[in-house]
This record gives structure tokens, C-alpha cells and sequence, in this order.
């Protein structure tokens, strides 16, 4: 069982106030949303779930699981395959840029030797040097994974904080469901069948007005 103090840092470390700047980065939503493919509560429920099980929801659990068990010779080509699976240059940027965030405001509060990793694998990786468990640190990594790109939808579908809410709640038994399945898998596992959020991506990088860094 996880102690009191272990799920407060975990909350601390995935909440909208930690220094990441994930608040900049919609997942390519936010082509997805001006081209007309997602206008309504039901799609954008739709459409995390996708990400979530057949996108980066499952591969970033795979990369944190394996940077949580990777020791420090392993960690760079754990890193490396994390930056290999990103779809496109504004994904590639959402996870270096957020993951250098993290490392930064953690290595510097928790004093945890993190440096120069992608988001999920610094999330690992400092979990690991923390002593937190791997279950829950993946459970809310995933859930403010979800509860960001369903403020991005908020802000620009635009989407009601009621529907929003109901969205984070239907969708979080998946963190669970996805940590209890990474936890059992290895990169041997890594997969993507979000097309269309991997093309949403692509495209938003030369949308012409945007709101978001990706």
C-alpha cells in the first residue's frame, strides 16, 4: 500500500501547478478540433480513449515502466526509443521539452540525479530514486495525462467544466486498467495505432493559427 506522503508527492509532482508547462501542449487536439473531427463531449471522450489505449497513454507507460526498472546504463537507449516512437516533430518536442521541465524543478526540489530525459522516462526514472511505487506513479501520470488534453478541449471546443469533469471521472478507471497491463509488459510491447491523433500532430505543425505549442 502506498503511504500518505507518497501520494501527495505524486500528486504534487502531476498537477497542473508542477513546472512542466504541459498546459502549452494540446496533442495535436487542437488540429483535430479546427478541422471538425472533434466538436462534441462524446468525441473528445472518444478520442482520449484512443490516445490512451492504442497511443502515447500505452507507450508512455511502457517507457516509464522501463526507465522505473532500467538501471543508469540502460536509461539512455530507454530514452532514446522514447524519442525514436514520437510520430512527428511537435511530439518530439511535447516530451523533450516537458520531460528537461521536470527534471529541472525535480532534481532541484527532490535533489533526484534526473537530467536530459523524455517526460515518461524522467517520470520513471525519478520515481524509481524516490522509492514510489510504479502502479500509482503510472495511475497519475496517466490521469494527468487525460485531465490535460481534456482542458485543452474546455478551452477550445469549447467544452463545459462539467462535461470536462465527467470525462476525467468516466476515463480514470483506464489509468488504472493501462498501469496493472504495462506493469506485466516491456518495450517488446510498444505500439501505436492512433492514426489519426499521430496525423493531428503532424498537421499541427503548420496550422496556420494555433493556440498550443503541439
Amino acid at each position: 500500500m502506498a503511504t500518505a506522503t507518497e501520494i501527495l508527492i505524486l500528486t504534487q509532482w502531476f498537477s497542473p501547478a508542477y513546472p512542466v508547462g504541459a498546459f502549452a501542449y494540446s496533442h495535436g487536439l487542437e488540429w483535430a478540433i479546427d478541422a471538425g473531427h472533434v466538436t462534441t463531449a462524446k468525441h473528445i471522450n472518444a478520442w482520449i480513449t484512443e490516445v490512451m489505449c492504442h497511443g502515447a497513454g500505452w507507450n508512455d507507460s511502457l517507457f516509464l515502466a522501463a526507465a522505473y526498472h532500467a538501471d543508469s546504463c540502460e536509461l539512455p537507449e530507454v530514452d532514446a526509443t522514447a524519442r525514436a516512437f514520437c510520430a512527428s516533430a511537435d511530439r518530439l518536442k511535447e516530451t523533450h521539452l516537458q520531460g528537461a521541465a521536470f527534471c529541472g524543478i525535480t532534481a532541484k526540489v527532490w535533489a533526484t540525479d534526473v537530467q536530459g530525459l523524455t517526460y515518461p522516462v524522467a517520470a520513471g526514472r525519478a520515481a524509481r530514486l524516490q522509492g514510489l511505487p510504479l502502479d500509482l506513479t503510472t495511475q497519475v501520470y496517466l490521469q494527468a495525462f487525460l485531465a490535460n488534453l481534456v482542458a485543452a478541449a474546455m478551452r477550445l471546443v469549447p467544452l463545459g467544466q462539467t462535461d470536462g469533469q465527467r470525462i476525467i471521472r468516466d476515463l480514470s478507471p483506464l489509468c488504472t486498467r493501462i498501469a496493472q497491463d504495462s506493469s506485466n509488459a516491456s518495450l517488446d510491447d510498444l505500439a501505436s495505432t492512433a492514426f489519426l491523433a499521430d496525423i493531428a500532430a503532424m498537421k499541427h505543425e503548420t496550422q496556420y493559427s494555433r493556440i498550443f505549442r503541439t
